[in-house]
């Protein structure tokens, strides 16, 4: 499912949703897995700890959030490993260890977060349709997710740049 159309029912949305959901768990999943990977090593970079744990929490809320606005919908769900193998054909092709490096890792994982969640906002506001979940509250919840991806962006740049 395209986030490039608008979006019509409550089904679309409990699907685009719920695909955020899974989003949210492959960058805490990502996020563990390097930090795990790092914590083998003594001399474990605080700031790029700190990011990593930032970012697993992060993520957790969000997911949180999202259930709350799926719950609140007027839509069947969508069995979950439906899901995941949509995510994973559109926004998780690549595994961890593909990049260079754990910073490049996490801003591929923040840019694409950050985009889903641009085209979802962009989506629903092109939409006259009725939501059973109030459309103000929604719109606030996945800016305020989109507003922490974008910052989530800054901060791992900021970091890349001081390392270069």
């Amino acid at each position: 499912m395209s986030v490039s159309h608008r979006v019509g029912s409550d089904h679309q949305l409990a699907r685009l949703l719920q695909i955020g959901l899974v989003l949210e768990e492959v960058v805490e999943a990502r996020a563990h897995h390097h930090y795990q990977s790092l914590g083998a090593d003594a001399t474990l970079d605080p700031e790029i700890e700190a990011l990593l744990a930032d970012a697993a929490e992060e993520s957790a809320t969000h997911r949180e959030r999202l259930e709350e606005l799926i719950a609140d919908l007027d839509a069947e769900s969508i069995p979950f490993e439906d899901i995941e193998t949509l995510v994973e054909a559109q926004y998780a092709q690549t595994k961890p260890d593909d990049f260079d490096g754990v910073l490049y890792d996490q801003l591929c994982n923040e840019e694409t977060a950050y985009k889903f969640y641009d085209d979802l906002v962009s989506a629903i506001e092109a939409s006259d349709a009725r939501f059973s979940v109030d459309r103000d509250r929604l719109l606030a919840v996945l800016r305020s997710i989109r507003a922490d991806e974008a910052d989530g962006v800054e901060e791992v740049t900021k970091i890349m740049e001081t390392r270069d």
